[in-house]
């Protein structure tokens, strides 16, 4: 992002992060847990007044993994929906839908991973039933949970989505130039 933290990038008003954080609040989700890396005084400053908790993760620059542990160790409930906080395409709506999926399959299947799927490609947020946290703790520096997702495939519930959202993220100037120039997700 041309050495931008593509979190900060203004968008509707408001920043990308903002935006994400308002989507995934107006979806009704229960226990929001911000994690912080780079900018982490900035982005807590913008997500103060909101209900969310936030968490500073020191190793943000080893990758995903370390926030994702970070999250889950302050988490509560039966589950951890793993959010991305620059894919800004996803609207309450999606992230409602997952967690209505998830909260039926959780009770038919206590160890269930529900995985966003569009036209047969898997997305994101992931939905790890709390039954991972001890494995999501020990998962090694990377980018993410893919191993967990991968050994337990039995588990996994895909949902099909209606939309690309879910493949959608901000990686580079020309992703968020889309993103300005297009009407983009209202809610």
């Amino acid at each position: 992002m041309e050495n931008k933290n593509k979190l900060l990038l203004p968008y509707r008003g408001k920043t990308i992060v903002e935006i994400t954080v308002g989507h995934i609040l107006s979806a009704g989700i229960d226990d929001v847990v911000v994690v912080t890396g780079r900018d982490g005084e900035q982005v807590s400053a913008l997500l103060q007044a909101l209900p969310v908790r936030l968490v500073h993760n020191q190793r943000f620059a080893e990758g995903l993994t370390g926030s994702i542990q970070a999250g889950v160790a302050q988490a509560q409930g039966n589950g951890y929906m793993i959010c991305l906080a620059d894919m800004v395409w996803l609207t309450a709506g999606e992230y409602r839908l997952l967690a209505d999926r998830f909260n039926r399959q959780v009770q038919a299947d206590p160890r269930c991973i529900c995985l966003p799927v569009y036209q047969g490609q898997k997305g994101n947020p992931v939905i790890f039933s709390g039954w991972y946290s001890n494995l999501i703790a020990a998962q090694p520096p990377g980018e993410g949970c893919r191993d967990i997702v991968q050994a337990h495939t039995d588990h996994v519930h895909r949902v099909d989505m209606a939309t690309d959202h879910i493949l959608r993220d901000l990686d580079d100037p020309a992703d968020y130039r889309r993103l300005t120039e297009e009407e983009g997700p209202v809610g």
